[in-house]
């Protein structure tokens, strides 16, 4: 027995370590916006050896996996004392969700967890599932993170095993490790969802992009992203919403849409990089799209390309939630290069390449959408039209 043991340890960490070595490679691109990468950054094979397993031969004779990991995605990322890294959202094979720390060397492969899950303190009202962290470096000095706070709805009926309400948790820390837990963010809306926090502050005051809506899955009412001001992020309360990028009928954000990851700031404006839902015969479709705002005035959207910025492809389409990408997470660099990760179908993490450059130019100069068919052929007669102007030119 002690061999059958020793040679199955062996074999799981040879097969993490090849995992954890491998190399990641562009893959060619089609549109000059981005790059893609190969291979997944993270996933649920990630998970240390000492997450899952009992390695006490006594007390696990048969090298059984005690804590299954289901996926690993939706990952906030932040550059910190040199390193990329991604806190993302793990779920066990019992469908909660925790926040681990990922670290890379150099934002592309080799992403390695940290020894320990990040102990995420609880409010006087205990979670029962959070996920989906956006991690944001503010200018008060501290780090912060947002994300969902999840709870079963008191309200709901007897044998409704489903119902539940979405909040805003609020933490903050300076080394990613100890966190401090904040009371929860406090709005107009009676659910909400993909609360970003502004980097900078407005008018003195926190700001935060949010989404209001009605009920736990559905936006109902809810009119797409939102935006509103807290004067003490140890207390924040929003007393007014104001919708600042709407839902639109017959759109990739028809459905719902919501802030990605905080905003990148430029000077044309600040980019935006956000997630927009649509019904299909086959389901909920996710996709990203970006836009820009006003220096100055960071509720007024300057520009906003038509159509999605990044859908899923290929295998990215496959997973626990089909036909879905969802980001949370952005890193801008000194230089200008953008590292855009993102997660495909609720199961792993990938990433993607820009520049500012290249993203500016992209939401600046890309047609918007017209709204109709005749406008879209519009859009293309245009280009047409103006390419054999250049023919002729040369």
């Amino acid at each position: 027995m002690q061999n059958d043991f020793q040679k199955r340890l062996q074999f799981l960490k040879e097969r993490q370590q090849q995992l954890l070595s491998l190399p990641n490679t562009p893959v060619a691109e089609s549109n000059g916006i981005y790059v893609r990468y190969k291979n997944p950054v993270l996933t649920a094979a990630h998970a240390p050896l000492t997450w899952r397993f009992d390695l006490n031969e006594a007390t696990n004779p048969f090298l059984m996996e005690r804590f299954g990991i289901n996926a690993t995605l939706n990952a906030g990322a932040i550059k910190f004392n040199g390193k990329y890294l991604l806190v993302a959202r793990v779920e066990g094979l019992d469908r909660k969700s925790f926040f681990a720390v990922a670290e890379s060397a150099n934002g592309i492969d080799h992403f390695t967890f940290w020894d320990y899950p990040i102990t995420m303190p609880e409010t006087e009202v205990p979670d029962t599932n959070i996920y989906d962290m956006r991690l944001v470096q503010h200018e008060d000095g501290w780090v912060y993170g947002l994300f969902c706070t999840e709870r079963k709805d008191p309200a709901a009926q007897p044998g409704d095993e489903s119902s539940a309400i979405a909040q805003c948790g609020i933490a903050r820390t300076r080394d990613l490790v100890e966190w401090e837990r904040l009371p929860d963010l406090k709005t107009p809306s009676a659910q909400q969802r993909n609360v970003v926090l502004h980097p900078e502050f407005v008018n003195g005051q926190y700001a935060f992009y949010t989404r209001p809506q009605d009920s736990f899955i559905e936006a109902g009412k809810g009119g797409g992203i939102g935006f509103g001001l807290a004067k003490d992020i140890t207390n924040a309360v929003i007393e007014k919403e104001e919708v600042i990028d709407p839902r639109v009928y017959h759109t990739i954000a028809e459905m719902k849409n919501g802030q990605g990851p905080a905003p990148i700031k430029t000077a044309h404006g600040w980019l935006h990089l956000a997630h927009g839902v649509r019904n299909t015969a086959a389901g909920l479709r996710y996709v990203l799209y970006m836009f820009m705002t006003d220096l100055k005035d960071i509720t007024k959207v300057t520009c906003k390309p038509g159509g999605y910025f990044i859908a899923p492809e290929g295998a990215e389409r496959v997973g626990d939630v089909s036909n879905v990408v969802f980001s949370n997470g952005w890193i801008a660099e000194e230089d200008g290069t953008v590292f855009i990760y993102y997660a495909s179908s609720d199961t792993r993490m990938h990433v993607a390449i820009s520049s500012v450059e290249k993203l500016v130019d992209y939401v600046m100069n890309t047609p918007e959408d017209g709204l109709t068919s005749a406008a879209s052929v519009q859009t293309i007669n245009a280009i047409i039209a103006n390419n054999l102007r250049v023919k002729e030119l040369v």
